[in-house]
Formats: C-alpha cells, sequence, structure tokens
C-alpha cells in the first residue's frame, strides 16, 4: 500500500487541542481577507453630485421648492431628469445638473421655468457632492464622475484582476516553498499594502496598491484552506475548512459596520486593515503542515511537529515516521544515491491535464468556481438594488452565508461531497428560473427568490474549495485550489459585466447564471466522492485510487516515466510487500 499520512491524525487526535489552535490563528486572517474583497463597496461609492458655479450660493430652487445652501437641496432632489436652479451672490443664475451646466442670460427672475437665452459652460469648476451619508469617497476625492465614471467602475474588476494573478502565483509557489512562508509574507502584505491604500495620492497609484493588495489577500485565502485541511483529520475537515468561509462572511459584516461608523473613505480604510495587526503579530508561531514536509522528505522537521502536536493533545505515545512512511529510508537514500532520482518532483499547471482523465476532472472543478463566483456575485449585486438602509443590507448579505454553511457541512457528512453540490447547483439554476417567471410586483417574492438563490449557490461556492482539495494529491493541492481560484475571480470579474447584460433584457443575468449552473451539476455527475477517503500525496497514490474506483490503466503524468517512474513503482512493490 502506498504511504499513509492521515494515520497520524488517528494517533493524534482529527481536532486536537493543538490544531483549535493553529485552526483559529490561521482562519481568522481569513476576516481581513473578506474585507479587503468587499471594501470597495463603499470606497468607490458615488453620491448625488452636481456641476459646482463660480462663486458662493445665495439661494437654490429646486420646481417649486426653495432653500438658501445646496446642502439642504439635496433630500428635495430625487431625479438627475430635474436640474437644480441656483443664483449667486453676484446675481448670475445657473441651471445645474449632474455633467452640465447653463448659465442663464436674464438673470431678472429667479423662477424654475425658463424660455430665455442660456450658454452651456463645461464643468471646469469641479463637482458639489452629497455629504450626508459619505464624507468623502474617491469618487469624490479624484472627481471619478461623468466622462471619468468609467474609472470607478474599474475599481472592482482591477482588484479581482489582482485576486487571479495572486491565487496561481502564491498557490504554485505554496506547493514548492511550502504553506507557513506564503502566510507570512501574504498576511503581512496585506497589513502594508492595506495601510498603504490609504495614502495614496492619486487613482493611478491607488489602483495599482489595491492591485497588490488583492494579490496578497488571494494568495492568503487560497493556502489557508489547504493549510488547515493537512493540519485537521478527517473527521472534522468538512466542517473546518467550510467554516474558513463563515470567517470571509464576517469580514463582509466588519466592512457594514465600519462603513457606517467611518464615512471618510481613508479613515475607512485604516479602519478595515488594522484588523490584519493581531496576526501580522503572531503569524510567526504558525508552523508548517506535516504532509507538505513529508511529502519533500524533511521527516526530521516532520517529526518534531508531530512530537509537538502530541504533546499538545495530550498523546503520551506520538506517531512515529516510520509508521506513516514505511519506504522512508529508500526514500532517504534515493536522494544519496548517483544514479537514482528522487521522486519528488516540482509541478506546475500543466500536471493537472497531464490525461483525459485528469483534464475532465480538472475541467469540471474549474467550471465549478467559475459558477459559484459568477452566481455569487451576480445575486450580491442584484441584492443591493432590494432599496432600504445600504449598511443593512450589506451586513445581511454577509449573514445569510453563515446558515448556507452549516447546512453544507451537514449535507458533506451525511450525503457526500459530490452529492450535496449537484443538488444545489440544479437548484439554484431552478431558482434562476423561478426568479424569470415571478410577476416584478410581487417584490417580496422577487427579494425571497434572490437570497434563495444566493444561499444555493453560497453552499456551491463554499464547498468546492474543499472538494477540490481532496480531488489532489499533495504535490499539486495548493495549485490546484489556486487554478480554481483563479477561475473563480475570472467570475467575479465577468459578473458585472453580465449584470449590465440586464439592459439588454432584463432577467439575461439570470438566464446566463441559470444555464453554467445547470451545466456544472450535469458535469460533477462524473467526478469521484472524497467522503471519509484519505488525503493523497503523490500521483502514485492517486492514481491507486483511480484504479480502485473505475479498475482503468494507469494515469500517471507523462514526466513521471523513466528512470523516476521505475522508482515509484519499485517502491510501491516494496510497500506491498511491507503489507504482506
Amino acid at each position: 500500500m502506498a504511504r499513509n499520512f492521515e494515520l497520524l491524525f488517528d494517533s493524534l487526535g482529527h481536532f486536537g487541542r493543538y490544531q483549535a489552535w493553529v485552526y483559529f490563528a490561521s482562519v481568522f486572517q481569513s476576516i481581513s481577507c473578506g474585507i479587503h474583497y468587499l471594501a470597495s463597496v463603499f470606497l468607490a461609492v458615488t453620491p448625488k453630485f452636481i456641476c459646482s458655479v463660480p462663486g458662493n450660493v445665495s439661494s437654490v430652487l429646486i420646481c417649486n421648492s426653495s432653500t438658501s445652501r445646496i446642502e439642504d437641496a439635496w433630500a428635495l432632489w430625487t431625479s438627475a431628469q430635474h436640474y437644480i436652479l441656483v443664483q449667486l451672490e453676484n446675481g448670475d443664475v445657473w441651471e445645474l445638473n449632474q455633467c452640465s451646466r447653463s448659465k442663464r442670460e436674464d438673470t431678472s427672475n429667479f423662477t424654475y421655468e425658463y424660455s430665455g437665452n442660456k450658454t452651456d459652460v463645461p464643468c471646469t469648476d469641479g463637482f458639489i457632492y452629497d455629504q450626508t451619508k459619505w464624507q468623502s469617497t474617491i469618487v469624490t476625492e479624484w472627481d471619478l464622475v461623468c466622462q471619468r465614471e468609467w474609472l470607478a467602475k474599474l475599481t472592482q474588476p482591477t482588484f479581482m484582476l489582482g485576486v487571479l494573478f495572486g491565487a496561481v502565483i502564491f498557490g504554485d509557489i505554496a506547493d514548492r516553498m511550502g504553506r507557513r512562508p506564503i502566510m507570512w509574507f501574504t498576511s503581512t502584505g496585506q497589513f502594508i499594502f492595506g495601510i498603504a491604500v490609504a495614502f495614496t495620492f492619486d487613482y493611478t497609484s491607488f489602483v495599482i496598491v489595491r492591485f497588490l493588495l488583492a494579490m496578497v489577500s488571494s494568495g492568503y485565502l487560497v493556502v489557508v484552506f489547504v493549510y488547515v485541511t493537512e493540519y485537521i483529520g478527517i473527521k472534522a475537515r468538512t466542517w473546518a475548512s467550510m467554516h474558513v468561509h463563515a470567517f470571509f462572511a464576517l469580514g463582509i459584516m466588519v466592512v457594514a459596520l465600519v462603513g457606517y461608523l467611518a464615512p471618510t473613505w481613508w479613515v475607512y480604510q485604516i479602519c478595515l486593515s488594522v484588523t490584519t495587526l493581531p496576526f501580522v503579530l503572531c503569524c510567526w508561531m504558525l508552523p508548517e503542515t506535516p504532509f507538505w514536509l513529508l511529502t519533500e522528505g524533511r521527516y526530521e522537521e516532520a517529526q518534531k511537529v508531530i512530537n509537538v502536536m502530541a504533546r499538545w493533545n495530550k498523546v503520551s505515545t506520538p506517531c512515529k515516521i516510520s509508521e506513516l512512511c514505511p519506504v522512508q529510508d529508500d526514500l532517504v537514500s534515493s536522494r544519496t544515491g548517483d544514479n537514482d532520482i528522487s521522486p519528488v518532483k516540482k509541478h506546475n499547471i500543466l500536471d493537472l491535464f497531464h490525461n483525459w482523465h485528469i483534464a475532465r476532472r480538472t475541467i469540471t472543478v474549474w467550471l465549478i468556481w467559475f459558477t459559484g463566483s459568477l452566481g455569487y456575485y451576480v445575486f450580491s449585486l442584484s441584492s443591493v438594488n432590494l432599496g432600504g438602509n445600504e449598511y443593512l443590507n450589506l451586513f445581511l448579505i454577509g449573514a445569510v452565508e453563515l446558515p448556507a454553511y452549516v447546512l453544507a457541512c451537514i449535507g458533506m457528512d451525511k450525503l457526500g461531497r459530490r452529492n450535496t453540490l449537484i443538488p444545489f447547483l440544479i437548484s439554484s439554476a431552478v431558482i434562476c428560473a423561478l426568479v424569470m417567471v415571478i410577476p416584478q410586483d410581487y417584490s417580496v417574492l422577487v427579494i425571497a427568490a434572490n437570497m434563495a438563490g444566493k444561499f444555493a449557490i453560497g453552499v456551491a461556492f463554499g464547498l468546492i474549495y474543499l472538494y477540490t482539495a481532496e480531488l489532489y494529491p499533495t504535490v499539486a493541492r495548493t495549485l490546484a485550489v489556486g487554478s480554481g481560484s483563479m477561475m473563480c475571480r475570472v467570475g467575479s470579474v465577468v459578473a458585472p459585466f453580465c449584470v449590465y447584460l440586464s439592459s439588454v433584457w432584463i432577467f439575461m443575468p439570470q438566464l446566463i447564471v441559470g444555464v453554467m449552473a445547470f451545466l456544472s451539476g450535469v458535469l460533477t455527475l462524473m467526478l469521484p466522492e472524497t467522503l471519509g477517503k484519505p488525503l493523497t500525496n503523490t500521483w502514485a497514490e492517486l492514481n491507486e485510487h483511480m484504479k480502485k474506483d473505475s479498475g482503468s490503466e494507469k494515469y500517471l503524468p507523462a514526466s513521471q516515466d523513466g528512470a523516476a517512474q521505475d522508482k515509484i513503482e519499485m517502491l510501491n512493490q516494496e510497500a506491498h510487500g511491507t503489507d504482506g
């Protein structure tokens, strides 16, 4: 039998005191990831605005209502189709709108209706913004309105582009260098770049620093899922990995709270970034995972970590490396031999497509990641149009995820990963169809369907992290999760443009999400169930599992042929001989 590192959890406990400390210390930083992902909701908000005027205002008139200050006129101005009429102290009369202004030639009568001559003047004096809810945002700071409005809309897509790059880059590096150093680097980067965003001096520097912040935030989120998966046994892995999402959802709720308390964008950004500090101060205490150390052949370091786990979990006789890896001596000698080739190999994304069976698995997993993200953000962006208090709406958007993850955990433990994923993907497609047939006059039903859709897609979105980690061996696990997260971010970048298609047909976003969710649910039928099965560490072990499941030929990467392939086969044969 191949090496089974999962046996250490039978000896040390699946979720003992040591794993609990490691888990809560590492997932705390996921709150910060949720914060930075959704921070732009209030960073780039566009309040009511009109063109400014060259002088002091003495009177303001909107339709039949008058006031002496523009600040008091915002509540009266309910439609951009109506202009705001102002009279300056020098007697000039101006008609002000969002992106245009006109100066009246006849100033004798200060009345709203006017049929005389007037001169259109560009908005060269800046803009006046409604500061009732937000004292300042990046929109008001750099006048990202009218011809520059597209820059404000580009804020979230550029952040998600950084998330995409970070998921792939740091996922690959974590497989090569280890989980711990990447968690150190990315968490420190979140604090530094998060604070730096508040002190950017123009839009360009803001986008660049936010791009870097997105990369490290995504990198941490990808690695922490693999980190906790490799530290927690099968019996507790479902709940532990799924509730990393719960901490992310808490970050969304923190955004709503801080947004309500800090209406100035740079103060808001600093307050959000400070949440990272506690983890930065203690992240150096987190150890490397025994799984990664054993896979890399660093047995002495792995044994030290196992011994510490045993002391914390009050296990008198800690598990020995020789019990986990009966071919340890052969592996060590293979590293020192003159002609032997070490079976430890650095993998790249091409290994996820090394044959048709693995390629089909990867394509299906990527489609689920894309669909989950697309549906998640389409439902979320639609929910902000429900009306009411913006802060409460965002808080509820985060809160609705918590029961979804609890239900997902129960389903995964009772029914399995695949058997839970399929019905929720299909149900989200059905809900999209229901949204399309519910009359728009029934607003309560529309809102309920929208929230139900987000609930269903949230279950699938949360489940896929753990499912992906269990579908691939240790040598490529972080790379698989990272590449899946890349597809997830592609979906999040596409989602806003999908919502814009509602101008073509009001139900176009729901149609797209529904079709993708149904297709993903059908293709998921071809994936194997991973509930209760041990994690594999190498492509050779994955090969054994695939042979047992389907009785097919070997599916090892083409790169593991020749001498390296012979070495792996020899080790497997010796392991079989040892097992008797």
